[in-house]
């Protein structure tokens, strides 16, 4: 829990990977993209791109064009199933999710400096009792968190490389996004930027397989 701030379920785990974890699930993030390389997805309505380029690890994958928010087994434009999520990210699940079964998609979102990721909630996935688990890897990211009623406040977190954060019962409900990235507080990339992975369980477990 960040101090002072009340919003039930939201827990940051500040450095919960070490410089070598960290390392080592950055160059299984890279063999990630090798597969299934980086795309910028567009707004529905409007075919907008995102000023973040992203991708998927796991059995399903989040994507965002004319036709709508959706999951699904493939790549977008190779048409090739996303790679396995990394042992790192499942392990990190595990230490912290409090979740018996298995994320089912890993998004890769890539941030470069100028990047943004306006208030959301995600709302996309059925196993809406799991909660939503985000890795950060990189420079330091200013990220806002409030309440799912718009009239309600926000708060702002510093995510650093390594710090694990965590949305589960009223947070898995929140509006939350990046206001901006601090170029130069990392040298874990080869680039200013920052990666972050975000863990979620798709599926009611126990249901149909197909999605």
């Amino acid at each position: 829990m960040v101090q002072g701030f009340k919003l039930q379920g939201f827990g940051l785990h500040p450095g919960h990977l070490d410089a070598g974890a960290q390392a080592a699930l950055t160059a299984a993030v890279r063999d990630c993209l090798r597969a299934a390389p980086l795309f910028r997805p567009v707004m529905p309505r409007t075919g907008k791109p995102f000023s973040v380029r992203m991708s998927n690890a796991g059995p399903l994958g989040w994507v965002s064009d004319r036709d709508g928010y959706r999951y699904q087994p493939h790549h977008p434009e190779t048409g090739r199933p996303w790679p396995p999520i990394p042992q790192i990210a499942l392990d990190v699940w595990q230490a912290v999710s409090g979740y018996p079964h298995p994320p089912e998609a890993c998004l890769i979102n890539w941030y470069a400096p100028d990047a943004r990721m306006g208030l959301h909630r995600d709302t996309d996935e059925a196993a809406r009792d799991a909660p939503v688990v985000s890795i950060s890897l990189g420079d330091t990211a200013i990220f806002r968190i409030g309440p799912r009623d718009r009239s309600g406040g926000t708060k702002s977190v510093r995510l650093t490389s390594g710090d694990v954060a965590v949305l589960a019962g009223d947070a898995r409900e929140s509006r939350h996004g990046i206001d901006r990235i601090l170029p130069g507080t990392s040298t874990l990339l080869d680039a200013p930027g920052r990666i972050n992975l975000t863990l979620r369980r798709v599926r009611i477990p126990g249901l149909s397989e197909t999605y």
